[in-house]
């Protein structure tokens, strides 16, 4: 009887020991950028290089998104996580798209226009006479337009071009555009970088409506409610990886230009000291997202025609994934 018992145990552990390999497989996880990598990404290669995301059973892949873009790829379940901004959030909840933004990448707005010293803007009274190349969405027009107006100048005097992904300092020396719509960290370093001289017109210190969170990790609905526990992993990982980046932004910058070679390395170790203090900053802590900056800038877009009726911005956002 008692060979018996034994031998019972040890098939039985065996069975377990089998049944527990098998519950153990890493999750496969998706996660989508929005652009092309720079050090808006830097928290989620470290928590990838650093293996936190393997300690919580994720195995995650990075991958730039396709004609469908990142948003569509996350709220259809291609990818399970994204990068996206505020406002194209916004479009979606309006659209009844389920997309929800879990964490505010950097705390403040970074972005604003850019003009090279010799075009002379100071401010957006200059923009009179002058061309502007963006990207031909909508919104451009009408923050320009916005913040012209309320510096006592006429938005018809500026002209608006669609030049893409041209190189910002290219298409300004070869005088095809005078300003653009850039980021400090990423196009205001890189002038110092290239001893360039450049004007920067804050927007978030221009106008507090537009001091909002752009970019942000998103995920879809149906992942919060069919899949929290994956979520939770992911973010616990993701905190890690963007903790790590602020308190160690030389070894960040480093692990970033190991992944994504062909990247410019000079200006990843400047940029990701200048993000070092932004990713957080006055937050109390990383990923913090506000209600009243969603409600403001909800409150632009729908007295300024973009979307039809004011989303309930209580579903557009969550700091579940990040207090």
């Amino acid at each position: 009887m008692r060979k018996g018992k034994i031998y019972f145990a040890v098939i039985s552990l065996l069975i377990l020991m089998v049944v527990s390999a098998g519950c153990g497989g890493s999750q496969k996880v998706t996660f989508v950028l929005d652009w092309t990598p720079n050090t808006n990404h830097t928290g989620v290669y470290v928590a990838l290089e650093k293996g936190y995301y393997a300690e919580e059973g994720l195995d995650v892949e990075i991958i730039q998104p396709s004609d469908m873009g990142a948003d569509t790829m996350v709220a259809s379940g291609t990818a399970q996580f994204g990068v996206s901004y505020q406002e194209s959030v916004t479009f979606a909840r309006a659209e009844n798209v389920p997309l929800v933004s879990i964490a505010a990448v950097i705390q403040h707005n970074t972005s604003g226009f850019g003009a090279l010293k010799e075009k002379n803007i100071k401010g957006p009274a200059d923009f009179e006479g002058k061309k502007y190349g963006g990207w031909g969405s909508p919104i451009e027009e009408a923050t320009i337009k916005y913040l012209m107006e309320k510096a006592g100048a006429d938005p018809t005097k500026v002209e608006i071009l669609s030049i893409g992904t041209a190189d910002f300092f290219q298409a300004s020396s070869s005088g095809q555009i005078d300003f653009a719509w850039v980021f400090e960290g990423w196009d205001g370093v890189a002038a110092k970088i290239r001893g360039v001289e450049m004007d920067y017109i804050d927007l978030g210190q221009t106008d507090p409506v537009f001091d909002y969170y752009t970019p942000v990790i998103v995920t879809s609905e149906d992942m919060i409610q069919k899949n929290s526990k994956m979520v939770e992993a992911f973010m616990r990982a993701t905190i890690k990886g963007y903790t790590f980046a602020m308190e160690n932004p030389e070894e960040a910058a480093e692990i970033f230009i190991k992944a994504v070679p062909e990247a410019d390395a000079e200006l990843i170790r400047e940029s990701q000291k200048y993000l070092a203090g932004r990713y957080q900053d006055d937050a109390p802590y990383w990923g913090m997202q506000k209600k009243e900056v969603w409600q403001r800038y909800t409150e632009w877009l729908f007295e300024n025609g973009f979307i039809s009726e004011a989303i309930d911005v209580e579903k557009a956002f969550t700091n579940r994934f990040v207090e």
